[in-house]
C-alpha cells in the first residue's frame, strides 16, 4: 500500500484525536478492536477446516441418499425428509446459535456442536427405519452442524475489519472444496464399509471440529489507559489533545468540528488511516446510561453534539467527564491496564452490530455516506441490539431473564435471541420481498445436491462419476464465491443486479438440466449452477445492509435463517414426490429452476420499489410553499 508525502500538522493532530477518541469508546464499550491480522489468521484457517467438513457433508449428502433408497426400500419423496430435516435444522438453529455464542463464545459452542454432531453420526449408524434417521441425522446433525455453523463466521468477523472481506472469502471457500472432497470420498467409504461405517468414518471426521473450535481464541480487550499509553508519544507532537477541552473553554479541535460539520462519524477505527477521505462508523456503540465515555442512554456521541453547546455548557461538560481529561495515577494505570487485559470477550460477542457481515466494513461507509456514524439509532427500536458487550449488565452480570416467557436464559442469551426473533422487520416491504425471494431460492436450493447423483444413475451413469458431479459443483461454487465476491467488492458494481442475475441463471440452467442426457452436459450444468449459486451463499449478508443498513443486519438476518430453514424442509421432498408420481426427477429440477430463476427475477423490482416508499415518505409541499407530510 503506498502512502501520500508526509502529513501536514493538522492532519497528524486530527490522527491522533481520533486515536485516543477510539481507545476511550472501544475500550469502555467492551468490544476489543479487530487486529486485522495475528492470530486471526489461524482463525481463518480453522474457518475454513470446518467449512470443509461441515459442508462438505451436508453438500455432498446426496451419496447417502441413494443408499438409503435401496436399504430400507421406502419412497423416494419420505426419504428425502432426511436431508431436508438435516439442512432446515441447521439453519433454523441460527438464532440459537446466535444466543449462545453472545454468552459463552464461539470457541464453547463450536466444541458443543462438534461433539453432538459426531454423536448423532455415530448413533445413525445404528438405525433400523428411516424414521431414526430424522431423529439422529436431521435433528441431531443438523443441530449440531448449525451450533458449528454461525460461530464459523462470526469468529472471523471478530477478528477482521478492513480485511474482513478477504478473510471471510477464505474461510468460506472451504465449503465448495468440502464439496468436492466429501462427494467421492464418500463414494469410496460406502464402497468399503456399507453406509453404516461411512457414517462412523465421517463422525469420527466431523469430531477433527473440536480442535478448530478451540482455535477461536477469544480477543483480548485493550483497556482505555493502555491504549492512551500506546498514543502518549504522539501527544509530544500535539498541542491540542482531541478529548480535553482547555482552561479557556474552547471547544474541540477545529479539524474534528470540520468532520462533524461534513456529516461523517464522530468516530474512526484503528485500521484508519488520516487521509483517508470515507466515513467511517462506530461499531460498538450501544444504548446503555451515560457512562464516562460520552454516550447517552440513546446512544448518542456526546462529543458529536458538543459544538452545538455554548462555552460555559462545554466547559461544564470537560468538567463532570474527569476521565476524558484527567491524567490517570500510576496505581489507576496499572489496575486498569491489567483488568483490561485479563478482559476477554467470551461473551457479548453478538453485540456487535456488524457480527455477521462477511464483506469490508469500509466498504460500507464509501457505499452509504448517510450511514456514516450508525452509533446513532433509536433505542428499542428493530434492529439495534442492547447491551455492552461485557457481559456486565445493569441487574449485575449474572442476573437472568426469561426466554419465550418460560426458559431461564442469561441476558446475553436473550438479548439476541429477542434481538434475531423480533417479527417487527416484517413491515418493512423491502424485507418482505427479499425473504420471499430467499424461501423460493431456499426451496430449490438442495434439490441438485440431493437428486444430481440419483439422476445420473437413472441415465446409466456409475456412481463414482455421479459422485463426481457433486465435486464438480464444489470446485465451481469454490470459484464463484471467489469471483463474484471480488466483483460485488468493488465500489462501483450495483451487488444487487450480480445477485438478481446469478439467481436468474442459475435458475435457468436448473430447468434446462432435464435434456442433459450424458456425463459431460451434467458436467456443464454441475459447473454453471455451482458457480452462479455462490452469489445466493456468498452476498446475501452484504445485500441485507445494502438494502436495510447494519444496524438491522442482525435481526434480518435471523429472520432470513429461519425461513431459509422452512423452505429447506419442503424442497427435496417436493421433488421426491413429483418423481414417486411421474417416475422421473425432471419435474423436480424443473419445480427447482423455477422458483430459484423466479427469487432472482422478483428482485429487480427493488429498485422501483425504493423510488415509491421515498416518494411516499418525502414531504409534499402545498400551493403556499408549506410543506405537508
Amino acid at each position: 500500500m503506498t502512502h501520500g508525502p508526509p502529513a501536514s500538522r493538522k492532519r497528524q493532530q486530527q490522527q491522533i484525536n481520533t486515536d485516543i477518541e477510539q481507545s476511550v469508546v472501544e475500550a469502555e464499550s467492551g468490544l476489543p478492536t479487530p487486529p486485522d491480522g495475528g492470530w486471526g489468521w489461524m482463525v481463518v484457517l480453522a474457518s475454513f477446516s470446518i467449512h470443509i467438513i461441515t459442508d462438505g457433508l451436508t453438500y455432498s449428502f446426496g451419496i447417502f441418499y441413494t443408499e438409503f433408497l435401496t436399504y430400507f426400500n421406502e419412497g423416494k419423496g419420505y426419504t428425502a425428509w432426511i436431508a431436508s430435516i438435516l439442512v432446515g435444522v441447521t439453519l433454523c438453529s441460527g438464532p440459537i446459535s446466535s444466543s449462545l455464542v453472545n454468552r459463552y463464545g464461539c470457541r464453547a459452542v463450536t466444541i458443543a456442536g462438534a461433539l453432538l454432531a459426531a454423536a448423532s453420526l455415530a448413533v445413525s449408524s445404528y438405525a433400523t427405519s428411516v424414521f431414526m434417521l430424522f431423529i439422529t441425522i436431521g435433528f441431531g446433525t443438523g443441530m449440531g452442524l448449525g451450533l458449528i455453523y454461525l460461530p464459523a463466521i462470526v469468529s472471523v468477523t471478530m477478528y477482521f475489519e478492513r480485511l474482513r472481506s478477504l478473510a471471510t472469502g477464505i474461510a468460506v471457500c472451504g465449503s465448495g472444496l468440502g464439496t468436492s472432497i466429501f462427494a467421492p470420498l464418500t463414494e469410496a467409504l460406502i464402497k468399503r464399509l456399507e453406509w453404516q461405517g461411512a457414517l462412523q468414518a465421517i463422525g469420527a471426521i466431523v469430531l477433527i471440529c473440536v480442535l478448530f473450535g478451540l482455535m477461536f481464541r477469544p480477543l483480548t480487550h485493550e483497556s482505555a489507559a493502555a491504549a492512551a499509553v500506546a498514543v502518549a508519544g504522539k501527544q509530544d507532537e500535539a498541542t491540542v489533545p482531541a478529548l480535553q477541552h482547555s482552561s479557556t473553554g474552547r471547544p474541540a479541535s477545529p479539524a474534528k468540528q470540520t468532520t462533524h460539520q461534513s456529516g461523517e462519524g464522530a468516530l474512526k477505527r484503528s485500521n484508519s488511516h488520516g487521509d483517508m477521505d470515507i466515513p467511517k462508523i462506530d461499531l460498538n456503540a450501544v444504548g446503555l446510561p451515560t457512562k464516562s465515555n460520552g454516550h447517552s442512554i440513546s446512544g448518542h456521541n456526546l462529543d458529536a453534539d458538543r459544538k452545538l453547546l455554548p462555552v460555559d455548557e462545554t466547559k461544564r461538560l470537560g468538567l463532570s467527564q474527569p476521565l476524558l481529561t484527567a491524567p490517570l495515577t500510576d496505581q489507576q494505570l496499572q489496575a486498569t491496564t491489567m483488568q483490561g487485559a485479563m478482559k476477554r470477550a467470551e461473551s457479548g460477542t453478538m453485540y456487535r452490530k456488524d457480527a455477521l457481515y462477511t464483506g469490508s466494513v469500509h466498504n460500507i461507509a464509501s457505499r452509504h455516506t448517510s450511514q456514516a456514524n450508525l452509533s446513532v439509532y433509536e433505542k428499542g427500536s428493530y434492529g439495534s441490539v442492547q447491551g455492552n458487550g461485557t457481559g456486565t449488565q445493569l441487574g449485575g452480570q449474572d442476573a437472568t431473564e426469561q426466554c419465550l416467557g418460560c426458559i431461564p436464559c442469561s441476558k446475553e442469551t436473550c438479548d439476541t435471541f429477542r434481538e434475531m426473533m423480533n417479527f417487527s422487520i416484517l413491515k418493512d416491504p423491502i424485507f418482505i420481498v427479499f425473504t420471499v425471494s430467499n424461501f423460493l431460492t431456499s426451496v430449490g436450493f438442495n434439490v441438485p445436491y440431493v437428486y444430481l447423483a440419483a439422476q445420473a444413475q437413472v441415465l446409466g451413469i456409475d456412481t463414482k462419476n455421479a459422485s463426481y458431479l457433486l465435486g464438480i459443483i464444489g470446485i465451481a461454487n469454490t470459484v464463484g464465491r471467489i469471483v463474484l465476491g471480488y466483483v460485488s467488492d468493488k465500489t462501483w458494481v450495483n451487488r444487487l443486479w450480480v445477485y438478481n442475475w446469478s439467481l436468474a441463471i442459475c435458475g435457468i440452467a436448473t430447468g434446462l438440466s432435464v435434456f442433459c442426457r450424458d456425463f459431460y452436459w451434467l458436467a456443464v450444468y454441475s459447473a454453471v449452477f455451482g458457480f452462479t449459486i455462490g452469489a445466493y451463499v456468498g452476498l446475501t449478508s452484504v445485500i441485507l445492509v445494502d438494502l436495510l443498513g447494519l444496524e438491522k443486519l442482525t435481526n434480518a438476518f435471523g429472520l432470513l435463517l429461519l425461513f431459509q430453514g422452512i423452505a429447506s424442509f419442503v424442497g427435496p421432498p417436493i421433488a421426491g414426490w413429483l418423481y414417486d408420481y411421474t417416475l422421473s426427477y425432471g419435474p423436480g429440477f424443473i419445480m427447482a429452476g423455477t422458483t430459484i430463476a423466479i427469487s432472482g427475477a422478483m428482485l429487480f423490482a427493488i429498485p422501483s420499489i425504493q423510488r415509491y416508499l421515498d416518494r411516499k415518505r418525502s414531504p409534499v409541499a402545498l400551493p403556499g410553499g408549506i410543506p405537508m407530510e
